[in-house]
C-alpha cells in the first residue's frame, strides 16, 4: 500500500470551512429561547456567537456593520415578537431601522443571504434551531466575506448620461431676481425686522457664488442669485446661536426643505428666523444641469415668508400654476442601472468609490443635516468609524453617514458637489429617501411637525424581511 502524497495528506487534513456568525439577541426572548433549545437538547450549527442586548431595540445598526468590519461571514438579529417586547416598543422602532439598514446594504451589493432578521420569543427553542440552521445554510451558500472594504474584480460600471438639460434662464430674469433680493434684504435690515442676511455673493473666481452674511442695509447691494447659487445655506442656522436678533435667510427649494427638517428636529426656533424663498431655475455645474434640478419645479413650500422670483416679491409661496414643469430624475435612472446589475458587480463599483475617499469630511462640512456637536467619526471610546484611509475606514465612514442620513436628507446634494474624489454620495442618499417613501409614506422636508421617521413607528409597520 503507497503511502498517501504530502498533498494528499494536506488536503484530507485540512478542515472544512464554516462560516462565523455574530447573533446580535435581546436578553427578554430570544436569548431565552436559544436558552431553551440547549436544554431541550435541539440541534442546531454551531456557527453563532451571541452577543446579547437588553432589547432589539438596543441594536444601533452599527453594531452589524461592526461585525462584518471584525470578520463575521453573516449576522443574525433577533428579538421579541412585536407587541411582546419587554420595553413595550423597542422593537418595533428597531424594526424602522432594520429596514432602512438593510436596504442599504442591499443597494451597495453586500450579499443579502449575510443579514438577517427574526423575532423569536422565550418559549421558541424549536424555532431559534430552525432559523440558525436557515441562517447558516444561506452564509454558508454565500462563502467566506473576503471583499470587506474592498473590491475582489473590477467593477466596470459605466452610468447612464442625464437627459438633455433645458436651457439656462435668460440673464434679464437672473437680474430681476437679484435686484427683488437685495431690495427685500436691504428693507429688513433697515426697518430692524432682522440683524442680518444671509446670502450669496460673488466668489473670488468667474462664476463662483459663495455664502455671504450682510447686516448693513447698503451691504445688501452685494447679493447676488445665479445659477451657481448651490450653497444649502439652511446649513449654518443649526447648532448654537451666535448672534442676537432675527436672522432673514435666502432658501432655495431644496433649502427650504433643510429648514423644515431642522425645524422638525427641533434645531430651529420659527420665530428666529425669517425665510426668503427664491423662485429657482436651477443650478448648473460646468454647463450641467445639477442632477437634482431635473425633477424639481424650483418653487419653494408655504412655510416661506416671502417668496421673490422675476416678477417680484409676495408673502409666502407662488401660485401653484406658476411652478415649472419637470422631468425624470437623473439620480432615479442610475440608481435602477446599479440594482439591474449583479450584487457583487454593484458591491465593486461602491468599494471603488469608496477607495477614492480622503476623509476629508467636506460632505460633512456642507450638510445641513450633519450638525451633532461631537460626530461618531471623532469618538474613540468606542471607535465605531476607523480612522484610517483605506478600505475599511472608508466604506465605515460612508455608511454610518448615509444611515444617518436615513429619512432625513432633503436631496440638495452639497455632499456630492463639494466631494473632491467625485464619490457618487448623492445616488445613496436618494436611494434611501425613496425607500423610506415607498415603505413609509414619508417625505423629508415636507411638514416641520412630523415626526422623524426612524423615531416612530406604526403597528402595522411591513417586516416582510423578517422571519
Amino acid at each position: 500500500m503507497t503511502e498517501p502524497t504530502l498533498q494528499a495528506r494536506t488536503e484530507t487534513a485540512a478542515p472544512t470551512w464554516k462560516p462565523q456568525i455574530a447573533a446580535i439577541v435581546c436578553n427578554w426572548c430570544t436569548y431565552a429561547g436559544a436558552d431553551m433549545a440547549g436544554t431541550t437538547r435541539r440541534e442546531y450549527p454551531a456557527s453563532v456567537r451571541l452577543l446579547r442586548v437588553p432589547c432589539s431595540g438596543r441594536v444601533n445598526p452599527l453594531f452589524i456593520l461592526k461585525a462584518f468590519e471584525q470578520g463575521a461571514d453573516g449576522v443574525l438579529v433577533s428579538g421579541c415578537h412585536p407587541g411582546d417586547c419587554h420595553y413595550v416598543q423597542g422593537n418595533y422602532f428597531a424594526r424602522r431601522r432594520f429596514a432602512a439598514f438593510r436596504s442599504l446594504l442591499n443597494f451597495l451589493g453586500l450579499d443579502p443571504r449575510r443579514v438577517h432578521f427574526s423575532w423569536i420569543s422565550a418559549s421558541e427553542g424549536i424555532k431559534w434551531a430552525r432559523v440558525v440552521g436557515d441562517v447558516t445554510r444561506a452564509v454558508t451558500e454565500a462563502g467566506p466575506l473576503t471583499d470587506w472594504g474592498r473590491a475582489s474584480s473590477p467593477a466596470q460600471v459605466t452610468l447612464p448620461e442625464p437627459p438633455a438639460p433645458r436651457p439656462q434662464p435668460a440673464a434679464a430674469e437672473l437680474e430681476a431676481v437679484t435686484g427683488h433680493v437685495r431690495e427685500l434684504a436691504a428693507s429688513l435690515l433697515r426697518e430692524g425686522k432682522v440683524s442680518f442676511v444671509l446670502g450669496w455673493a460673488p466668489g473670488p473666481s468667474p462664476g463662483q457664488t459663495i455664502p455671504a452674511f450682510i447686516q448693513r442695509p447698503e451691504d445688501a447691494a452685494t447679493l447676488v442669485f445665479d445659477t451657481h447659487s448651490h450653497a444649502d445655506l439652511a446649513a449654518f442656522l443649526a447648532g448654537p446661536r451666535k448672534v442676537s436678533g432675527k436672522v432673514a435667510v435666502l432658501v432655495k427649494a431644496c433649502d427650504a426643505r433643510a429648514a423644515t427638517t431642522l425645524l422638525a428636529e427641533g434645531q430651529l426656533v420659527r420665530e428666529d428666523v425669517v425665510l426668503v424663498g427664491v423662485s429657482c431655475p436651477g443650478m448648473w455645474r460646468d454647463d450641467r444641469l445639477a442632477y437634482r434640478c431635473h425633477s424639481c419645479d424650483g418653487e419653494v413650500g408655504a412655510l416661506c415668508d416671502f417668496t421673490v422670483s422675476a416678477a417680484g416679491v409676495q408673502p409666502g409661496a407662488l401660485p401653484t400654476g406658476a411652478k415649472r414643469a419637470t422631468g425624470p430624475d437623473p439620480r432615479d435612472l442610475q440608481n435602477a442601472h446599479l440594482e439591474s446589475l449583479p450584487a457583487a458587480q454593484r458591491w465593486a463599483f461602491w468599494q471603488e468609490q469608496f477607495a477614492d475617499c480622503v476623509r476629508c469630511y467636506a460632505c460633512r462640512a456642507v450638510c445641513p443635516m450633519c450638525y451633532c456637536g461631537s460626530c461618531i467619526s471623532e469618538q474613540h471610546r468606542p471607535q465605531w468609524v476607523p480612522t484610517s484611509i483605506d478600505g475599511r475606514g472608508n466604506t465605515a465612514w460612508n455608511l454610518v453617514r448615509a444611515y444617518h442620513l436615513s429619512g432625513r436628507c432633503v436631496g440638495c446634494d452639497e455632499c456630492e458637489r463639494v466631494c473632491p474624489a467625485n464619490i457618487r454620495l448623492d445616488l445613496i442618499n436618494r436611494r434611501l429617501a425613496l425607500e423610506l417613501e415607498q415603505r413609509f409614506d414619508y417625505h423629508a422636508g415636507t411638514d416641520p411637525e412630523g415626526a422623524p421617521p426612524l423615531a416612530t413607528f406604526r403597528p402595522d409597520d411591513p417586516q416582510e424581511f423578517i422571519y
